[in-house]
């Protein structure tokens, strides 16, 4: 009775939903000519040598709140956005969707339809297409199979610009081994041999390197690490340093090598290198007189990266670490475990950190670059009225089993709930709570990605580079071009383009995973 009573009192008030200005066909016309005006300043443009790149990767990956920033995540997340400020949503906008230049990437790997994430990090990263489960390899490379790696690694737009001179980062709130962000400095057959105890004896005694060995020798000069995955840098049985009674935060490694250790000692003479673990740690740091950092927590979920500043001197950039609450790259987790409120608050708090990107840079010389690696079966819908709470019930019930459904949906994953032979009503639930998870049309533990193609949004130096639909593999070699990296540089002396410094002393690539 209570659910109907609702739905009908939306139903009648659904008249009064709209604004009173946007029933002037004037206030739409208005709008529709600043937005002509807009796109008709864009004809001049931007041809400047890219100073900086920043990378903001919406991931989805498995575990307690991930995202990925497929269209219908940007979409619920602006109407978000907009009823955390009090509006009704779907007027606002997200800091990404100011971006002047949109296109679209085709994210299926060599091997899969739908992908995995490491097979697309190969592709944005390394501009190379590659079987699902590989990182930084091609597609000769088979899952599992240490012995086809050698001769196959492919290197990332990060190697590129540390071998340009450049200063070079990666920022991410899952692990820095995870997929995402490994497949910058890693190679490997599988990308979950995050250090040699999750590796199997063949590998091992076919000379394959673990992912965070890789980290600490591939590239053995990044500027700024920091992300979760402590124990992966530590021996076996190890006791963690803020968890030192629990033993699933022990250190994993066979080879007994403290990688902490390793990283520090590799660093050239007379150069400082930081390695912190909590917040104080950072903030208590002069950044202006560290030249290399690396942060890493155990938990990436539970002691979330925010950034808090992005650079400062040249060849640094920065995060400020929080705890609790949901930032940076973990939008995907949310949507394996069909939590759509953490995914989408997780697409948020992302949002924010592109704000302060933009705030801190300028277009001018700074090309910033916002996607997804793949999608999710993820959708809203049930013919909702203006400002329905994204997470609220269709004003509307099945006309098949008479109950009411929320407007959030899933194709598969862990919301799917039979109760006493009949779907789940979730007017008996409480379909608000950050851990409800919504139902889906088939039961499956985590629920899978999608294969559609995800959205990118691009601003600053060669933006227009980035229009259309694109392999997903042409992200990095639009970026690269644009900063006169890479192999693609003939362009950068023609005298064609702007006046722009021939040294180029700070480029940052900051990934953020959901």
């Amino acid at each position: 009775m209570k659910v109907l009573l609702l739905l009908l009192l939306a139903q009648l008030c659904s008249a009064s939903l709209v604004p009173e200005r946007e029933k002037d066909p004037e206030y739409w016309r208005r709008q529709a000519q600043e937005t002509l005006r807009n796109a008709l300043r864009l004809q001049r443009l931007n041809q400047n040598v890219a100073k900086n790149l920043i990378l903001f990767l919406g991931d989805a990956v498995p575990a307690p709140c991930r995202r990925s920033l497929a269209v219908s995540t940007v979409t619920a997340a602006r109407i978000l956005k907009g009823q955390l400020q009090h509006r009704q949503g779907e007027e606002s906008l997200l800091e990404m969707e100011k971006f002047p230049y949109v296109a679209l990437a085709k994210t299926y790997n060599t091997n899969a339809q739908v992908p995995d994430s490491a097979g697309t990090a190969t592709a944005y990263l390394c501009g190379v297409k590659a079987n699902e489960g590989t990182l930084g390899v091609s597609a000769g490379v088979t899952r599992d199979r240490c012995n086809t790696t050698k001769g196959q690694e492919v290197t990332s737009i990060l190697r590129w610009a540390k071998d340009a001179g450049k200063a070079v980062g990666i920022v991410t709130t899952t692990r820095v081994t995870h997929a995402t962000p490994s497949a910058a400095y890693a190679h490997s057959a599988n990308r979950d041999w995050h250090s040699d105890g999750e590796m199997p004896p063949d590998a091992l005694e076919g000379g394959c390197k673990d992912i965070a060995r890789q980290l600490v020798e591939n590239i053995p000069n990044i500027e700024v690490i920091m992300g979760g995955g402590r124990k992966y840098m530590f021996p076996k049985n190890a006791s963690d340093v803020e968890y030192p009674h629990e033993e699933k935060h022990r250190g994993t490694r066979l080879d007994r090598r403290n990688l902490i250790q390793a990283w520090q000692e590799a660093k050239p003479p007379g150069k400082v290198a930081k390695y912190v673990w909590h917040r104080r740690e950072l903030l208590a740091l002069n950044l202006s007189r560290v030249d290399f950092l690396l942060g890493e927590s155990q938990h990436p979920g539970v002691l979330q990266l925010q950034l808090g500043a992005l650079w400062g001197t040249p060849g640094l950039c920065w995060g400020n670490w929080t705890a609790p609450g949901p930032s940076g790259g973990r939008i995907d987790h949310g949507h394996h475990e069909g939590k759509a409120k953490q995914a989408l608050h997780e697409a948020v708090e992302l949002d924010r950190a592109i704000g302060l990107a933009t705030r801190l840079t300028s277009a001018q010389d700074t090309l910033s670059v916002v996607t997804a690696d793949h999608s999710h079966v993820f959708t809203f819908g049930g013919y909702t009225p203006r400002g329905n709470p994204i997470f609220g019930l269709a004003p509307m019930q099945s006309d098949v089993d008479r109950k009411p459904f929320t407007s959030i949906l899933y194709g598969n994953g862990p919301g799917y709930k039979i109760v006493a032979g009949e779907r789940e009503n979730v007017s008996a639930v409480d379909f608000a709570h950050a851990d409800y998870q919504a139902q889906s049309a088939v039961p499956l533990r985590q629920e899978t990605h999608g294969g559609e193609d995800v959205a990118v949004f691009a601003q600053g130096p060669m933006a227009h580079l980035l229009h259309g639909v694109h392999e997903q593999n042409y992200i990095p070699h639009a970026m690269a071009y644009a900063a006169c990296i890479g192999s693609n540089r003939a362009h950068c002396n023609a005298g064609a383009r702007p006046a722009a410094p021939l040294l180029l002393p700070f480029l940052a690539l900051l990934i953020l995973l959901c």
